[in-house]
């Protein structure tokens, strides 16, 4: 590291930024600056897991088994709270409304004319599951209210992360950071990556050295976004440890909610942490069978913790002046 710099800095010198990087920018300037000077609410959703290549062209990389699910339904009930929604998101991970038809597509359609095959149509069950979601996406679309900015890597999200805090910061407590993608803890910086594909020596192992990925959570609550109301996640496989993690997290970090779940229950409850409280978020078994998502309470819980740190702020600002 050179005199004066942070471990985050030499984080960014050590890692290209993504493809189309300035472009990307540009998308997430411009819809900012669409809702600047209005009273709207902007939340940016981080959603996905992030991949560690092992190769600068790369073949090769370590992952995780995140696909998006609690970023892509949550975005939908922001938006469904008045929210507008920067989505920035996993390639090829889940995506607000267009994760209903990740599974079943062909099911949804018919062959008007099975002698012809020259019609196709949606099936009657389809459009009556599918026509309120179509509708819910129309609606957004044409008020332009959702942004979708897509990573790879875990390098590409993180420079993405803080550009679109720096595009978010005059917003100030209008601002909403959920932070739920799901991060790598180590890397490989970009002068330690060989070139092309590691090829394999026989039967010895391959040996890697990973660094560890800087606490990126500590300069956006201080320096990037201060005045935001910003969730982190907190996911174990350990019950016992949850809350204790969660609270060092807010002491450390001294943002504003750790949403703390657990593997195997995490589509059913989550704990909201605050530096003074915990609160469960359960389906009951009704709810569930219903197909209720745990997200729906989750984001309407924290679109009313939002809108009272919002409204205080500004109460504050007027006492101010």
């Amino acid at each position: 590291m050179t005199s004066g710099s942070t471990d985050y800095d030499d984080f960014f010198n050590k890692t290209a930024p993504p493809e189309k990087f300035e472009e990307k920018i540009c998308i997430i300037n411009s819809f900012v600056q669409y809702y600047k000077a209005s009273d709207q609410k902007l939340v940016l959703v981080t959603s996905g897991g992030t991949t560690v290549p092992l190769e600068s062209r790369t073949v090769r990389f370590i992952d995780n088994f995140s696909i998006g699910t609690r970023g892509s339904a949550s975005a939908e009930y922001f938006l469904d709270h008045g929210y507008a929604v920067i989505f920035l998101h996993r390639q090829r991970s889940l995506l607000p409304f267009h994760r209903h038809l990740q599974h079943n597509m062909l099911d949804c359609l018919a062959l008007q004319s099975p002698e012809t095959n020259s019609h196709i149509y949606v099936n009657q069950e389809s459009t009556v599951k599918l026509l309120p979601i179509l509708q819910r996406y129309s609606e957004c679309q044409k008020n332009r209210r959702l942004c979708l900015v897509s990573f790879t890597s875990l390098g590409d999200y993180l420079h993405l992360l803080r550009v679109a805090c720096q595009s978010l910061r005059p917003l100030c407590s209008r601002a909403m950071l959920y932070l739920a993608a799901a991060v790598s803890d180590f890397y490989i910086p970009s002068d330690q990556m060989p070139e092309h594909k590691i090829q394999s020596q026989g039967e010895k192992p391959l040996h890697l050295s990973l660094e560890l990925v800087p606490k990126m959570l500590k300069p956006l609550v201080k320096d990037w976004v201060p005045d935001a109301y910003v969730i982190s996640f907190k996911l174990e496989t350990d019950k016992s440890i949850l809350i204790g993690k969660a609270k060092k997290a807010l002491e450390q970090y001294e943002h504003k909610l750790v949403v703390a779940n657990v593997l195997d229950t995490r589509k059913k409850e989550v704990i909201l942490v605050t530096k003074d409280k915990e609160e469960l978020l359960a389906l009951s078994d009704e709810e569930e069978h219903r197909g209720m998502e745990i997200e729906e309470k989750l984001t309407r819980k924290i679109a009313d913790l939002h809108l009272d740190f919002y409204s205080n702020s500004a109460i504050e600002t007027k006492t101010s002046h």
